[in-house]
């Protein structure tokens, strides 16, 4: 009885998956250059992503939140998604500065698609938040809606759209 339990309890063992942990988000640095853009993240207004890869030691940043979106619902990626962070618009600070560890996870924010805002890149933002009335209270003062991740339709972040640089960018 013994020996058979052990050998189910082997078995059950070696049969487990083991989760990784999803990896931490990094401070972002002025280092860190725009996936798409090449372009300094940190020299430029609104939130920022980062997204961790299966097989890549760093992340990858957007400049735009609207942009990681774009990435996560097409279809052009190389490797799996580990872990994907957005800036929380909510906490206190600037448009312009928001701070290098301002971090949640994307799967967790609430974000406001359709709102009078552009990012930092000239396109019109998705403006993610931790809190739901947090981007509530933004949604009715900038327009738009509140939706999670998984409710934001790709086609919204994978069609074309005008850049308007002159437009203003702040919140």
């Amino acid at each position: 009885m013994n020996r058979l339990f052990l050998t189910t309890a082997f078995l059950l063992a070696a049969c487990q998956i083991d989760e990784a942990k999803a990896p931490d988000p990094v401070t972002l640095t002025a280092d860190a250059l725009g996936h798409f853009c090449m372009m300094q993240v940190d020299a430029h207004p609104g939130p920022k992503a980062q997204i961790h890869l299966a097989g890549l030691p760093e992340p990858i940043f957007f400049t735009q939140v609207r942009d990681a979106l774009a990435y996560v619902k097409g279809s052009e990626r190389d490797a799996d998604i580990l872990a994907f962070y957005v800036s929380d618009m909510g906490v206190p600070g600037s448009w312009e500065n928001l701070g290098p560890d301002n971090w949640v996870p994307a799967p967790a924010a609430h974000f406001v698609v359709g709102s009078d805002v552009r990012g930092g890149m000239g396109a019109p933002e998705i403006v993610p938040f931790a809190d739901a009335q947090v981007a509530s209270d933004f949604a009715v003062r900038k327009g738009g809606e509140v939706m999670t991740l998984d409710t934001i339709p790709a086609e919204i972040v994978l069609s074309p759209v005008e850049i308007d640089l002159d437009k203003e960018t702040q919140s």
